[in-house]
């Protein structure tokens, strides 16, 4: 790796360590074969305090200081949960889900690409919205969710109208099936982008649950658009069921 040190990081090591501060950066040489936007790709990382510290606890990506981030404020992840992580490749949201429930609760991932085991944890491969994916989930659980969680991100094409559809429709697809594995007074948690719970998915939200807010952790990149949508104090199914065939007709 052709780069040259430049200076460190420093944290405290608490798992919000990663909001100590860099003294310098570090830089990437310009090397044969390698392109711009995989030079800043890389000078990205080495920059970045949270991949720094997601090594050093030995998270699997930078991505579960944004679940610690939330749970310390909303504290979802109790003692003896039940939680399902949609999308949870590479991990990292089950390794934090394990640890935040104490290694008490269950927790259950589903992603489309295979997840290297986590240790109380399952995960399995397959697509959530497959025929019988919903009771496996619930078999697995031994009963219904307290947690529907979704870190998930469609793939972009760079069409901003295609991809703005395209994660509405990711969005709305995985509260749709939170509403049919949700315990009542749980709580769904999901990636979504600016704009991306606007109108009839948001009012719908609003009437299942008790409070809705949007929320843009410290360790989301600022440059990013992500941003996630915490839906808490879950009504129930019967109010559910008839926002589901609200949002299938929006």
């Amino acid at each position: 790796m052709a780069y040259k040190p430049r200076g460190s990081f420093k944290g405290n090591g608490d798992g919000s360590a990663a909001r100590g501060r860099r003294e310098a950066m570090i830089t990437v040489k310009s090397g044969k074969g390698r392109t711009l936007s995989s030079k800043l790709w890389l000078e990205r990382q080495l920059n970045d305090p949270y991949v720094t510290e997601a090594k050093r606890l030995g998270y699997r990506s930078r991505a579960a200081f944004k679940l610690i981030e939330m749970d310390d404020r909303f504290h979802v992840l109790k003692p003896g949960a039940k939680v399902v992580d949609l999308g949870c490749a590479p991990g990292g949201w089950l390794q934090v889900a394990v640890a935040r429930t104490k290694g008490s609760g269950r927790i259950v991932g589903i992603d489309l690409l295979e997840t290297e085991p986590v240790t109380g944890a399952t995960a399995f491969v397959g697509d959530f919205l497959a025929e019988g994916a919903e009771d496996r989930l619930i078999d697995e659980l031994n009963g219904k969710a307290d947690v529907v969680l979704s870190d998930m991100a469609s793939a972009t094409t760079g069409h901003s109208r295609t991809d703005h559809l395209r994660v509405v429709g990711l969005v709305e697809a995985a509260y749709v099936f939170a509403l049919g594995i949700l315990a009542p007074g749980g709580a769904f948690i999901a990636k979504v982008f600016q704009g991306g719970t606007e109108g009839t998915l948001l009012d719908t939200m609003k009437r299942d649950f008790t409070k809705v807010v949007h929320v843009k952790p410290k360790s989301s990149r600022k440059e990013s658009p992500e941003m996630y949508v915490a839906a808490l104090g879950f009504r129930g199914v019967d109010r559910a069921a008839e926002d589901e065939g609200d949002v299938a007709k929006a």
